[in-house]
């Protein structure tokens, strides 16, 4: 078995920590310019720290932090110390982007939002910078939504974590399975359900389940990808001809089951087959070329290891 080599190690160490600091741009642009100032953070620790910045007057970025520092120690107790170290950097990569990219502090740094009169909004008797105004809220929501979950999946996709609720969310894809879009929806509704009435605006609750949505979803294609690779049952009375035509054609493995057909109780041949997208539209035409009467049943494969296919599996145990 080949081992990693040090050198390798730190490649792969390095390239971790570059693409969870390139997340956490993704992940700023979405809280600062869009979410953030008109108060529809779809929950986490972004949307606890808005509840908090009326009461402190302090920073977003600098209120993540805050809360976050009690999770760590569950986040090394229960995942890991590799995930406990990338997560306390996570958490201050991101949650200082939080800051760092805010409309104001690029204004003043002068790299863009040189008109910051652009940016300035007065709603509800305070002033808000952010991105469009309270006219394009649908705009704003889906934007930011979007920008949200393509900078977890990323930090997630390189074993990283913004801390907060993304421990939990963690825990539940490790231990049940879930997709981390569903546990992120799952761990978030009630923290969005807090904001809206701390807030006393039915609207939040609206506007932070749909950029939750949109967000878990966005989160699941950043960091599993899209489902690339397609899964193929076929039952047919002439799968050893199916089966060479496959190898002949399309140059895939083929896997046989027994089975037992419901009606006739009689036994039957059951081929599986792991192919690309592209490659289902021949299977189909030698299946149909071969037998008319077959069964085909293809499914999505979010994830293959083996000959032929590179593995995309979020791993976030430690790595020995």
């Amino acid at each position: 078995m080949k081992k990693n080599t040090k050198t390798q190690k730190i490649r792969r160490e390095a390239t971790h920590l570059l693409g969870i600091l390139f997340g956490s741009i993704f992940f700023a642009m979405g809280y600062s310019w869009f979410l953030l100032p008109h108060n529809i953070a779809p929950g986490g620790v972004g949307g606890i720290s808005q509840i908090l910045a009326q009461f402190t007057g302090l920073p977003n970025g600098v209120l993540m932090i805050m809360i976050n520092i009690p999770l760590f120690v569950v986040a090394i107790l229960l995942v890991g110390r590799q995930f406990g170290a990338k997560s306390i950097y996570g958490m201050l990569v991101s949650a200082t982007m939080t800051d760092l990219m805010s409309i104001p502090m690029l204004n003043r740094m002068g790299i863009i939002f040189t008109d910051l009169a652009k940016h300035t909004f007065r709603v509800n008797g305070r002033t808000i910078y952010a991105m469009f105004g309270p006219e394009d809220m649908l705009l704003s929501a889906v934007a930011g939504s979007v920008l949200l979950g393509i900078g977890l999946g990323i930090i997630f996709r390189f074993r990283g974590s913004t801390g907060g609720t993304d421990i939990p969310v963690a825990l539940i894809k490790q231990k049940s399975g879930l997709s981390i879009g569903n546990a992120y929806y799952i761990v978030e509704t009630g923290i969005i359900i807090m904001v809206a009435i701390f807030f006393k605006d039915p609207k939040i609750l609206i506007w932070g389940n749909m950029n939750l949505f949109l967000a878990s979803r966005v989160t699941d294609l950043a960091s599993e990808g899209m489902p690339y690779v397609k899964g193929v049952f076929i039952i047919s009375q002439h799968s050893d001809e199916i089966k060479e035509e496959i190898y002949h054609k399309l140059n895939r493995g083929i896997t046989y089951f027994k089975g037992m057909g419901g009606y006739a109780k009689k036994e039957v041949d059951i081929l599986f087959c792991v192919m690309s997208r592209g490659q289902v539209p021949v299977l189909s035409d030698i299946v149909k070329d071969i037998d008319r009467d077959a069964f085909m049943i293809v499914t999505d494969v979010y994830d293959v290891m083996g000959y032929g296919f590179k593995s995309r599996k979020l791993d976030l145990r430690d790595e020995k």
